[in-house]
C-alpha cells in the first residue's frame, strides 16, 4: 500500500499548517519529514499507515556491539522517563547477524544502560502495553532506529468492539478503497460486508471522522509533548454534512454479522443511516439505481461454509458459490466496477469472469490479489475474448 499511502500523506501535507514533506516510497512503508506536529497530524489522520516511526539514528553496522553503541549514544531521556515501560522491536532484510532476537537484547540493554548511567535506574519492560515502543531496521549493512509516535497500531482505531472470524484491519479496508477509486459520494456495495470494516471506514470518511479521533497515542507520553498544537489539531476538525439519501450499502448472509456491522458503524461515530440486509450474495441487486462500486471481501476457505451447504465439500461448495455469483453480477449488475479482495487467485475463473486489473496486497502474511472486474452490459465472460465463427480456422 506503499502508493496509496504516499498519496493520502500528500493529501494531509497540504492541510493548513502542515510543514510536511513527503520523500521517496521504500518496501513496507514512505519516507517524509516535518515538525513533531506533523507526526501528530499523520497519526490523527492517516487512514492507511500502520505506525508513524521517528528516525533517531542510521549507520553502518558489522557486529551486535556496534549495535549496542548506536543504541547507547542516543539521548532516550530527552523523550522518555525511567518511569515510562518500553518495548523494542527488529525487523530485519538480508541482515548477516545470526539472531533477531540476539539484537533486540543489545538494544534494550543499551537504552537501560544509558537511563542507569544518569539515573541509577532502568525502564522496565513490557511486552503487551508499552509506553515506549523502540524499533530496529537491519538490512545488509546498516541499522536504522526508530521510536513510534503511534503506541498501538494505527489500525486500532478505538470504536471496533465486536469482529467476525478473521476481520479485515481498518488500514487495509481503507487502502482497498482508495485502490478502488471509491469517493465520499459515490455508491459503494459490500455485498458479504461481515463486521462491517469496509463500510464503517467508508462511512467515516463520509462523515469526515478522522480515524485517530476516538484513541490516545505513544507522543502523548513524550516529555516534552505540547497539549496545545494536538488540542487545536482535534479543534481544527470540521464533520461533513450528513447524507442526504444513503450511499453506501451493505449485506451478509449472517444475520449475526449484519447485526455486528450496525453495531460496529454506531461505535465508529457513524450518524446517518447505512441501509443493512441480510440475504445471500448470489441474491444480491443492486441497492438504488445507477451503477456504482461493489467491494468486498468473499470468504475463501473454512469461512465459505458459513454460507452455503457446510455438509458439501469445500471445493464444489465454493465452486457452486462463485459460479452464482459470477451469474448474479452479470445479470443484475452492468455498468458496475467490482472489485474482490481475496487470497484465492484462482477467483476470476470460478466466477468465469475476465479481470480487468489485479493489485497485489498481503493481509497479514497471506498474499492476496485485489481483482477489478468491470461490469459490460451484457456478460463479461472470458469466452468473449476468443475468435468465434470461420474466421477462427
Amino acid at each position: 500500500m506503499e502508493a496509496a499511502l504516499a498519496e493520502e500523506l500528500g493529501e494531509i501535507a497540504q492541510q493548513q499548517g502542515a510543514t510536511l514533506k513527503v520523500h521517496n516510497q521504500v518496501p513496507g512503508g514512505v519516507h517524509c519529514s516535518g515538525e513533531l506536529s506533523d507526526a501528530y497530524r499523520v497519526n490523527l489522520h492517516s487512514r492507511i499507515a500502520s505506525r508513524v516511526l521517528m528516525r533517531m539514528a542510521h549507520s553502518g553496522y558489522k557486529t551486535e556491539n556496534d549495535i549496542y553503541d548506536l543504541a547507547l549514544a542516543q539521548p532516550w531521556e530527552d523523550w522518555f522517563g525511567v518511569h515510562h515501560t518500553i518495548r523494542v522491536d527488529v525487523t530485519a532484510v538480508k541482515s548477516p547477524l545470526r539472531s533477531l532476537e540476539f539484537t533486540t537484547l543489545k538494544i534494550k540493554d543499551a537504552i537501560c544502560d544509558r537511563f542507569r548511567d544518569q539515573f541509577n535506574e532502568r525502564p522496565s519492560v513490557n511486552t503487551k502495553t508499552p509506553d515506549m515502543r523502540i524499533v530496529g531496521f537491519l538490512d545488509a549493512h546498516t541499522f536504522t532506529l526508530y521510536l513510534d509516535t503511534s503506541g498501538e497500531a494505527l489500525f486500532k482505531r478505538g470504536w471496533r468492539e465486536e469482529t467476525g472470524d478473521a476481520p479485515l484491519r481498518e488500514n487495509l479496508a481503507a487502502g482497498l478503497l482508495r485502490v478502488s477509486g471509491w469517493k465520499p459520494g459515490m455508491v459503494l456495495f459490500d455485498p458479504m460486508c461481515g463486521s462491517g470494516t469496509i463500510l464503517a471506514e467508508a462511512a467515516q470518511m463520509v462523515q469526515g471522522i478522522p480515524p485517530g479521533a476516538s484513541r490516545n497515542f505513544a507522543f502523548e507520553n513524550f516529555n516534552d509533548f505540547k497539549p496545545q498544537p494536538w488540542n487545536a489539531l482535534k479543534k481544527a476538525i470540521k464533520p461533513n454534512p450528513l447524507p442526504l439519501e444513503p450511499t453506501i450499502f451493505g449485506s451478509d448472509i449472517s444475520g449475526d454479522m449484519v447485526a455486528m456491522t450496525r453495531h460496529n458503524l454506531r461505535c465508529a461515530g457513524v450518524m446517518f443511516e447505512v441501509p443493512l440486509k441480510q440475504i445471500e450474495a448470489q441474491e444480491v441487486k443492486p441497492p438504488r439505481e445507477g451503477a456504482g462500486i461493489m467491494l468486498t471481501n468473499p470468504p475463501y476457505g473454512e469461512r465459505i461454509g458459513v454460507r452455503g451447504d457446510s455438509t458439501l465439500p469445500e471445493d464444489e461448495l465454493s465452486a457452486s458459490f462463485y459460479s452464482a455469483m459470477g451469474t448474479t453480477l452479470k445479470q443484475r449488475f452492468a455498468g458496475w466496477t467490482v472489485f474482490l479482495f481475496t487470497a484465492d487467485l484462482g477467483l476470476p475463473k470460478l466466477l468465469r469472469l475476465k479481470e480487468a486489473r489485479k493489485t497485489p496486497f498481503f493481509n497479514g502474511a497471506l498474499e492476496c490479489r485485489l481483482f477489478r472486474f468491470d461490469m459490460v452490459a451484457g456478460y463479461n465472460r472470458r469466452e468473449e475474448a476468443k475468435p468465434k465463427g470461420p474466421a477462427a480456422a
